[in-house]
């Protein structure tokens, strides 16, 4: 019997940064009459509050090294594990990545530094187009070139195929699996009781701890079709 139902969020409910629609909040709430939800996410907590049209949930964030839940009705971050990353390090290799693979155009940054410590590589830059982001690698193909060099150049980190269009490094610590887990512990729950539902379990992919590690789950090949995927826990 499960009571804990966690989700990825891009690709699983939304599109990837595209905002929460009607039909997947109606399954949400449906859920809800059954099951204790938590978001387990990518980004930052805030931003997935956001693009949720700020749905009352908890939220794991930046692959668990950020918490919120709603106190008296308000968003609020419960915890926050920063760590420390060699800037230096994450440019000039990114700057190599960049030219041995052809990927010297961009629009923004070339990568992005979050406040948790977090870091993401984005291929197309932190100000691409949504529309580019979403035509540049649906099937990770492309990523999955790099993947290997990617993973031996950090290989003290743990190196995700972010999003769409990029790729996204954590303390090896901090994956969807253990921070789901620490979550359940505190929260009382077996991992017997709990479903995960994602889009991303291949290797590399921001939901494979899950599948390595033997939590039950379930596989979005399409967020429209989520209610079928769930028709028998609704």
């Amino acid at each position: 019997m499960k009571k804990l139902v966690c989700f990825d969020l891009d690709g699983t409910l939304t599109q990837h940064r595209t905002k929460l629609g009607e039909e997947n909040t109606l399954v949400l709430r449906e859920l809800e009459k059954k099951y204790k939800l938590l978001m387990v996410g990518a980004g930052g907590a805030e931003r997935i509050y956001e693009q949720m049209n700020r749905y009352p949930i908890d939220i794991i964030a930046n692959y668990g090294m950020q918490e919120s839940k709603m106190i008296d009705g308000k968003f609020t971050i419960i915890r926050q594990e920063t760590s420390a990353v060699d800037k230096d390090y994450f440019i000039n290799t990114i700057k190599y990545l960049r030219e041995k693979y052809g990927y010297t155009e961009y629009k923004g940054d070339t990568i992005e530094f979050h406040a948790t410590g977090m870091v993401t590589f984005p291929l197309l830059g932190t100000k691409a187009d949504i529309n580019d982001k979403l035509a540049f690698d649906p099937t990770r193909e492309k990523r999955r070139v790099l993947y290997p060099e990617v993973l031996e150049l950090f290989k003290d980190y743990a190196v995700y195929i972010g999003g769409s269009s990029s790729f996204d490094f954590a303390e090896k610590r901090f994956n969807k699996y253990h921070s789901i887990m620490a979550y359940a512990q505190k929260n009382g729950y077996k991992l017997e009781e709990i479903l995960f539902v994602g889009d991303d379990f291949g290797d590399g992919g921001g939901d494979s701890h899950v599948r390595i590690y033997g939590m039950d789950y379930i596989e979005i090949t399409d967020y429209r079709n989520l209610r079928q995927a769930l028709k028998d826990y609704l």
